[in-house]
């Protein structure tokens, strides 16, 4: 096999072979995520198949995205290290790469449920899934375009490749018998793993991941269950399937607008906020949907819950990046998905046997919908408690030394202030005789 040559650049490119792994991170998109957004096709028709009730259904669609952000299995070897690369090649236009690199989830759903639907109908539920099992074959065309990059910042500190060299021509010299290749061993592991994952103790960071538990939990169902709902209210297949479609759709329409609108200079800075509100969004369609009972009611819906998960979606790599830092990205995104894998597994199953206690949707989405709001207050919450702590902070010094001015350069500032006091003392000595400045 030909020796891969990694390129080399002192910063993201910001365009050239980037705009090559969007696109192939957007086939990826397609390939993973709309696919598993059409099982909820196929819920009705296993539910026939095999005779079970929703909660049984619904472990179907709940394991597949569970083993997808879980475990290096399947579409995780393609979905995560996808929008890895991404965050590599972009700085500048991260928001928007992100955005059409992940708008193909949306293009997917919209062009795969009504064909999905068909081929359900030519060739069954089984022909139908064979039929999606080939599409997915295309994966390995989106792997051929994913060409390593490495940054300036990719490397460690110099005392660390210093301390890192050292212990591997340590375990070179030493016999693989010695107890000290063992400990070498060991210390080396560790320094990577500290080095790599050092993220995990950042505060922000594990308030994210908290709240990215309780969306995942919310943001899952739906997908599962939108097209059963409409069924229920008399809504007929094809046009159920519509509904998944436009959904597709307006997500692509999130993903590319939600990602050009906060990159302008205008947004830039709001990015968090953004995310915040998206969630937000989401979870309060959630909380319309019981009342919501008739396609002209069920198509506005779609749009506006399409729209805001396209656009929270988006923002993920975005906010992720901007609390770890490039050089982190792609292990705290693959942390990020990973906790997504627990909220996935229950959240279909815990709905379903909600439908089946209570013979109605209305707790299932309600509970998604509070769950989704409560990630978002969380986040929030969690980013004023920070600025109040700031400002207080900032109030103090400014208590504790009249003279420090809290500029954007603090020492800078104060170097300043100290500079002026010696001129002004050399002025006055100079005036009168004897006088020395202290």
């Amino acid at each position: 096999m030909a020796k891969v040559h990694r390129a080399r650049s002192t910063s993201p490119p910001d365009g050239g072979w980037g705009w090559m792994i969007v696109a192939g991170c957007f086939l990826v998109t397609i390939c993973t995520r709309a696919v598993t957004r059409c099982i909820s096709i196929f819920f009705v028709e296993f539910q026939t198949y095999f005779t079970q009730d929703y909660a049984q259904t619904a472990w179907i669609h709940s394991i597949v995205d569970c083993v997808t952000m879980l475990c290096g299995l399947g579409f995780a070897l393609c979905y995560s290290p996808a929008i890895a690369m991404v965050g590599k090649y972009f700085n500048r236009r991260k928001a928007l790469a992100y955005g059409i690199a992940m708008s193909g989830s949306g293009i997917g759903t919209f062009i795969l449920a009504p064909v999905v639907q068909l081929l359900i109908e030519q060739f069954s539920w089984r022909g139908a899934l064979l039929i999606l099992g080939g599409f997915v074959l295309n994966l390995c065309v989106c792997g051929a375009l994913m060409r390593p990059i490495t940054l300036e910042e990719d490397h460690t500190t110099p005392e660390q490749n210093h301390v890192c060299r050292t212990q591997k021509e340590g375990l070179k010299q030493v016999s693989p018998y010695s107890s000290l290749t063992k400990e070498w061993a060991q210390a080396c592991l560790c320094c990577c793993l500290q080095q790599e994952y050092r993220f995990l103790l950042i505060s922000d960071f594990v308030v994210l991941a908290i709240s990215i538990l309780f969306m995942a939990y919310g943001c899952s169902p739906l997908f599962v269950y939108l097209v059963p709902y409409a069924l229920s209210v008399g809504v007929s297949h094809q046009q159920a399937a519509f509904l998944m479609s436009i959904l597709g759709v307006i997500d692509i329409i999130g993903n590319i607008t939600f990602g050009w609108l906060t990159n302008r200079r205008c947004l830039k800075n709001y990015q968090y906020v953004c995310y915040l509100f998206a969630v937000g969004m989401d979870g309060l369609c959630y909380l319309c949907l019981p009342m919501l009972q008739s396609l002209p009611l069920l198509v506005p819906f779609s749009c506006t819950f399409g729209y805001f998960d396209g656009a929270y979606v988006t923002l993920i790599p975005v906010v992720t990046a901007e609390i770890v830092g490039t050089t982190s990205l792609s292990s705290a995104l693959g942390v990020v998905y990973f906790l997504h894998a627990v909220p996935y597994l229950v959240s279909p199953p815990i709905a379903g046997w909600l439908v089946d206690t209570t013979g109605s949707y209305t707790a299932a989405f309600l509970l998604c919908g509070f769950s989704m709001i409560f990630s978002s207050v969380l986040l929030g919450f969690a980013r004023l408690v920070k600025r109040m702590r700031k400002t207080q902070l900032q109030f103090i010094a400014k208590e504790s030394d009249p003279k420090l001015q809290l500029w954007t350069n603090g020492a800078v500032a104060y170097s300043v202030t100290r500079e002026l006091d010696q001129k002004h003392g050399e002025s006055v000595a100079t005036a009168v005789p004897g006088y020395s400045p202290t």
